[in-house]
């Protein structure tokens, strides 16, 4: 079975384990866990940020950073499909009783006109707005690309109107990928990034929270009555580690397949629309997701249905070339009817 249905369905291939194996571990809950400790350096030493707080997803470390950024009646800016607004159960007014205004940007990329535009006056009445969270890529816009010019942008902003500024950097790697840039050219851009690494870089589990050494001793608390303490988690943090060295490079290869994708799609007759592909996420219209779903798991391909009409494929480490080729096959072949 091929499965393109995301990124996340990627397994440890057997160096990965073998330095899980070998991780050296401790209790985390305790600051004990030295291979916990040395992913949290080593992303916060990337990013060019103080420190970092390893979580079990990148939902945690958002949620983690909406609560230990705002305040009851706050209010934060994000785009109509981010991840944080769409996939995380409604998190920000659950744990942190704040509310949301929406940008309806270009798949997902906000603007600062769109973000000034949303700024609540300080009236009784009205919630305070307080921080601003974008999603680089944006998993529902197709894995679109905010460049690092349009993120400064929006930072210098959120800095002149003393706004909170997280990123949601569940994909960054890809973004990166995508403009030939490194993580430290985001420095000094954000006050949070939560970087995840079990999607395109392949661990099975982990997302690390950064920011300032203030704000992650007060995120380690938050984690913790979340339920996000995990002991001896260096066997995860090893997975990490090995995915940062070893797997970053190779993400341009994710896009190429994607692009592949993209291109056979775009010549077939039942495909009503592609969106624009940047990274490792095809994003496609149909009459019909779940028809469309069932002909491709029918000839051994996942795919998932992202909408009653629209299909998202997502390349990942586990999609070879031969399974790429195999799928163009199925899908110039693939019989669909009205």
């Amino acid at each position: 079975m091929i499965d393109l249905r995301s990124d996340t369905v990627t397994k440890p291939g057997k160096a990965m384990l073998d330095a899980m194996l070998n991780a050296e571990l401790g209790d985390d809950v305790f600051g004990e866990d030295p291979t916990v400790k040395k992913l949290e350096e080593k992303v916060a030493a990337m990013f060019s940020m103080e420190a970092g707080l390893f979580c079990p997803s990148g939902t945690m470390t958002n949620q983690i950073a909406v609560k230990a950024h705002t305040q009851p009646l706050d209010e934060i800016i994000c785009d109509k499909i981010c991840h944080i607004y769409n996939y995380e159960t409604g998190g920000w007014a659950f744990h942190s009783g704040v509310s949301i205004r929406l940008t309806n940007g270009d798949n997902g990329r906000m603007t600062v006109p769109q973000i000034e535009e949303l700024i609540q006056p300080d009236f009784d009445w009205l919630p305070n707005t307080s921080m601003v969270a974008i999603e680089n890529t944006v998993n529902k816009g197709g894995g679109s690309v905010y460049t690092i010019d349009e993120m400064k942008a929006i930072s210098d902003f959120c800095r002149s109107k003393k706004l909170i500024y997280h990123l949601d950097g569940a994909r960054i790697f890809n973004a990166l990928a995508a403009l030939n840039k490194k993580p430290g050219d985001l420095a000094g851009l954000f006050d949070s990034i939560s970087v995840c690494i079990s999607k395109g870089l392949g661990a099975p589990v982990g997302s690390v929270l950064l920011g300032s050494k203030a704000f992650i001793k007060k995120s380690r608390k938050l984690r913790k009555v979340m339920g996000g303490g995990m002991r001896q988690s260096g066997l995860l943090a090893a997975a990490c580690i090995y995915a940062l060295d070893n797997n970053v490079s190779r993400l341009t290869e994710d896009h190429e397949r994607a692009g592949k994708l993209a291109e056979t799609l775009t010549g077939l007759s039942w495909v009503k629309q592609v969106l624009p592909v940047a990274t490792n996420i095809v994003i496609f219209e149909v009459s019909s997701s779940a028809k469309i779903a069932e002909l491709l798991a029918a000839k051994g391909i996942r795919v998932q249905p992202f909408s009653p009409t629209l299909v998202r494929m997502v390349t990942h480490l586990d999609f070879t070339e031969a399974m790429l080729e195999e799928t163009l096959d199925v899908l110039k072949g693939l019989a669909v009817t009205s």
